[in-house]
């Protein structure tokens, strides 16, 4: 991991091997080339102020992301200076914002990947620019090589290993404090993302459930894992009914963390598929290859647990972790089949492959019993809502139109691309049963939404829920971009984080 360091030092003085200044492109009022960002005055002064025409010269744009190599004025002790586009300019005064700064900073460095130590010039004017700098920095050196020959790992480059923040006031609270919680936010975050990317012959159900109780122990979270014995003796039937077909049992894992101060409780919920081949209902050749991200749900819900660990807040955070493997076999779940659920009701399977709901189920009546004040899944639940909102927003549905945009503000405020979608009454009909109490499919048009109406029969009556469909952007299966990787993204993990911050602060409605 990065190691983050705030500095007021004099940048030309500094010994680090690259400097990173902000670029923004020009505003509507002012057309032409790139503008370069408060934080680096001594770069351009030292460039005798022509340092934006060097850079128009050079190609530079100023355009989100673009990343820009020139070498450093005479005098500096770096030999590099990178400039990250920025995007537009903000208006007077507005400042660019804390996801434009942490794109910009992510981007800057997965570029400097092999450099021992940069130093960040770009605009801080307060501690939440520090902190999205900071998490930019950590989330975009991210890498994954556990399975490559490490005299083979690409490029032969490892994650840029020292980061210094300048413009950061090293003894100033508020600022130590928006750098400690970036570092606890990314390193969970980055700890979902290995989760993801570890292929599913090595991250199993039990595997998965392992790494819980150990940073369980870690940061004094309690947990208790239910193995298929005990699922079976709880009547957990959605859990056991998608894991039937696996030589791997399923597992539900509960991580409890609770503050003495808290007066809230979040109950969050994720699919731990840990590999999807559909069940029965087969998934065809080129949609199974990268199945081992269905567990991108439990990942999410597992790494916020523990970040709100870290972070101390004043509030009780539960997580749920639905963990099993969808695989076909003579003891698989046949199309047809009715499962028993934890609450009761009779689920007639329809498609084997729509396993997410169905083990989502046992686990949210499991979060219901506990009367939390609002309890919130995650899953890569459906292709639709990838269809309906791309590859890099997830949807939220809701039993709450308040609670719904309150799930909203949350990402939005976290830099996580996220949009309301309806529940409507009429697709709930869609999945009347004549052999069971529901179905486990519904109408085809608007299977996302249809989805989210089946996980709310299984929340108990009277508490408030979310559900955040993340399919499309849970997994990059293009180019890197900003701060997010190719592979497992960690979607979700913020958005969580601050729903937990506001609850801490009774901000749940």
């Amino acid at each position: 991991m990065t190691a983050l360091t705030l500095s007021t030092a004099a940048v030309a003085g500094l010994r680090a091997d690259a400097i990173v200044i902000g670029v923004a492109k020009g505003s509507a009022s002012k057309p032409g080339g790139p503008v370069v960002a408060p934080g680096a005055e001594a770069v351009v002064q030292a460039y005798d102020g022509n340092l934006a025409g060097v850079l128009e010269t050079l190609g530079a744009s100023g355009a989100e992301g673009e990343v820009t190599k020139l070498p450093a004025p005479a005098g500096f002790k770096a030999p590099l200076v990178l400039a990250v586009g920025l995007g537009a300019q903000p208006q007077k005064d507005s400042g660019y914002g804390a996801e434009a700064l942490r794109r910009a900073a992510g981007a800057a460095a997965r570029a400097l990947s092999g450099t021992k130590k940069a130093a960040f010039a770009l605009p801080l004017t307060d501690p939440a620019d520090a902190g999205a700098v900071a998490e930019g920095v950590l989330l975009g050196a991210y890498s994954f090589d556990a399975y490559k020959d490490q005299g083979d790992a690409k490029n032969g480059k490892a994650p840029l290993a020292e980061a210094a923040l300048l413009g950061g006031k090293p003894r100033d609270k508020a600022y130590k404090a928006a750098v400690e919680r970036a570092v606890a936010v990314s390193e969970e975050l980055n700890r979902a993302r290995d989760l993801i990317n570890t292929p599913p012959n090595d991250l199993n159900p039990e595997a998965f459930a392992a790494v819980a109780q150990a940073a369980a122990k870690e940061h004094g979270i309690k947990v208790q894992v239910l193995d298929e014995k005990a699922l079976v003796k709880g009547g957990y039937g959605g859990i056991l009914g998608v894991g039937a077909g696996s030589a791997s049992g399923p597992r539900l894992v509960k991580l409890s963390y609770t503050s003495s101060k808290a007066k809230k409780h979040l109950a969050l919920v994720g699919k731990g598929i840990t590999y999807d081949s559909g069940g029965i209902s087969l998934k065809p050749a080129g949609h199974n290859e990268t199945m081992k991200c269905d567990m991108s749900g439990a990942a999410a819900v597992f790494a916020a647990v523990v970040a709100a660990a870290r972070l101390g807040l004043e509030v009780n955070v539960t997580g749920w972790l639905a963990l099993a493997e969808n695989m076909p076999s003579g003891s698989a779940t046949r199309p047809g089949d009715v499962l028993r659920m934890y609450s009761g009701k009779t689920v007639e399977v329809l498609n084997t492959d729509a396993e997410g709901r169905l083990v989502l189920a046992d686990a949210l009546w499991a979060a219901s019993q506990e009367k939390p004040d609002a309890i919130v899944d995650v899953a890569t639940l459906t292709g639709a809502m990838v269809l309906a909102l791309g590859s890099r927003t997830f949807g939220i549905m809701a039993n709450d139109d308040d609670f719904r945009a309150v799930v909203r503000e949350a990402a939005e405020e976290a830099g996580e691309p996220a949009w309301p979608m309806p529940l409507p009454e009429h697709l709930r009909k869609g999945m009347e049963s004549s052999t069971a109490d529901i179905a486990n499919m519904g109408e085809r048009m608007g299977g996302g939404l249809v989805a989210g109406l089946f996980l709310r029969e299984f929340v108990g009556e009277g508490i408030t829920w979310a559900h955040l469909d993340i399919a499309g952007p849970a997994f990059n299966e293009g180019g890197p971009f900003g701060y997010t990787p190719k592979g497992g993204t960690g979607s979700a993990v913020r958005t969580l984080v601050r729903l937990a911050e506001r609850a801490a602060a009774g901000e749940l409605s």
